[in-house]
């Protein structure tokens, strides 16, 4: 697969760094949002930030661009993605509570 190809039409992204109490959910809330694709995003008591979005491969290489550039003052050290095939069992892009 070539650089910056995407996959499949879902991924599950895990964001490690300073991502917790930075506002960085609402940022990933509004990234899904300006590149078209649903699903959720939330905190994990481990200290990363944890997304699932599906869309379109260009709406979908657009969010994971967005996740691994972060917001202002966030620091995003690492974006592990599991990519998957689209499930369609989403209608908008919600936070979730902390798990």
């Amino acid at each position: 697969m070539a650089e910056g190809e995407v996959p499949g039409g879902r991924v599950h992204a895990f964001i490690s760094g300073r991502v917790q109490g930075v506002g960085f959910r609402f940022f990933v809330q509004r990234a899904a949002s300006e590149a078209g694709v649903t699903g959720w995003v939330r905190n994990r008591w481990d200290g990363q930030v944890e997304a699932v979005a599906e869309g379109e491969p260009g709406s979908l290489a657009r969010f994971t661009a967005a996740l691994r550039k972060g917001s202002p003052g966030s620091f995003v050290s690492d974006v592990d993605l599991e990519w998957g095939d689209e499930q369609g069992e989403f209608e908008a892009f919600e936070i979730r509570a902390t798990v």
